[in-house]
């Protein structure tokens, strides 16, 4: 017999997997209805030539389900999406999304195509009658320039859309170029999505780490911890990379899975990337988990730059951080030119490793 979504988070609070919060029940009846819908209604024939052609029924609200970090918007999102008895579906990093999407615009224009983003949304829509994003946020132009009619096109096409983000919509690409011309996109959420805040006074992100060690030095004997951290917050998942595109280059993270990255600090550290670089990965990730950071000198002074301008980053836009180095963090960086600066940063680092920090 179909179990409706309250009644399999009830069962899952039964058995432990999940604590019960309010905010998160009461959201429930809004996804069970999309569910419903996805999994009763489908195309109508319509014509002489039904058999052929199928125009697509208009599809309800969806949802745009925004609160704090950690409150459980992907693990509500991610039971609804498992639960859906459809084929059609699809859940999928908001990022790695519109990567996707200018790479089908690059290939249109190859062919001559004037409307480039018609036959891509054409192509999404044959594909899925359901888009679950994660952690849509908005911080790149060309994306801010896209987005709004590429969800109309997808909707128009009979396509549910569901996203989270850590955003209300009136602060998405807030002080924005030419944010003006983006204000119609936010209308249109008001419009066509329903808007929800879910409200938990619970991290359950921060609750995993409580009390957990997060900087562990010897590097090399960390391999155990740092994975069980993995597994856990990622939900038990490989990850894939997550590539983010910053004023025109593509950032690459090697691990991406459940808002929770995964490199090493030759990864993200001895790459050619600045400050830009560094805050687009701050607003794409909610826990970073950066390993094998080495003893810094003058030897790799480019590199502990980076690193510095890493954890600046990280640090104000309160992100965890997960972290396995060469020594403790007032040790990690004691001669040679930048070490007085790095003070700054390692008392970042130790106040970074508090229970409380980033509540």
């Amino acid at each position: 017999m179909r179990q409706t979504l309250t009644e399999i988070y009830e069962a899952r609070v039964a058995e432990g997997r999940l604590r019960a919060d309010p905010a998160q029940y009461a959201v429930l009846p809004v996804l069970e209805s999309l569910r419903s819908w996805l999994e009763t209604c489908t195309v109508r024939r319509i014509g002489l030539f039904a058999g052929l052609f199928a125009k697509p029924l208009q599809p309800p609200k969806g949802l745009y389900l925004w609160g704090g970090v950690g409150r459980g918007k992907s693990m509500v999102m991610d039971l609804f999406v498992e639960s859906l008895a459809i084929a059609q579906k699809r859940r999928v990093h908001f990022h790695a999304f519109m990567q996707e999407i200018h790479k089908g615009m690059h290939a249109a224009r190859q062919r001559g195509v004037d409307d480039a983003l018609k036959p891509v949304a054409d192509a999404v829509a044959q594909e899925v009658r359901l888009l679950a994003f994660d952690e849509m946020q908005i911080t790149d132009i060309t994306d801010a320039m896209i987005v709004g009619r590429l969800f109309q096109l997808l909707v128009e096409r009979g396509v549910v859309i569901v996203t989270t983000s850590n955003r209300e919509p009136e602060a998405l690409y807030r002080n924005g170029l030419n944010r003006a011309l983006f204000l119609p996109f936010i209308a249109w959420i008001h419009e066509r999505l329903t808007v929800w805040q879910l409200e938990s006074p619970h991290d359950y992100r921060q609750h995993r780490l409580t009390g957990a060690q997060v900087y562990f030095h010897p590097a090399g004997q960390s391999g155990a911890a740092i994975n069980a951290i993995w597994a856990d917050l990622s939900g038990g998942t490989e990850g894939e990379p997550l590539v983010l595109e910053v004023n025109g280059r593509a950032v690459e993270l090697p691990r991406f899975a459940n808002g929770v990255c995964r490199a090493t600090f030759w990864e993200l550290c001895a790459r050619p990337l600045g400050p830009a670089d560094y805050l687009a990965v701050a607003g794409a990730v909610r826990v970073l988990i950066l390993e094998d950071v080495p003893q810094l000198s003058a030897s790799n002074y480019n590199e502990a730059k980076r690193f510095v301008t890493l954890i600046d980053a990280l640090y104000e836009a309160k992100v965890r951080l997960i972290c396995s180095a060469a020594d403790a963090p007032e040790r990690l960086y004691t001669e040679g030119t930048g070490a007085f600066e790095f003070e700054r940063t390692a008392s970042r680092l130790r106040e970074m490793q508090d229970a409380s920090w980033g509540q």
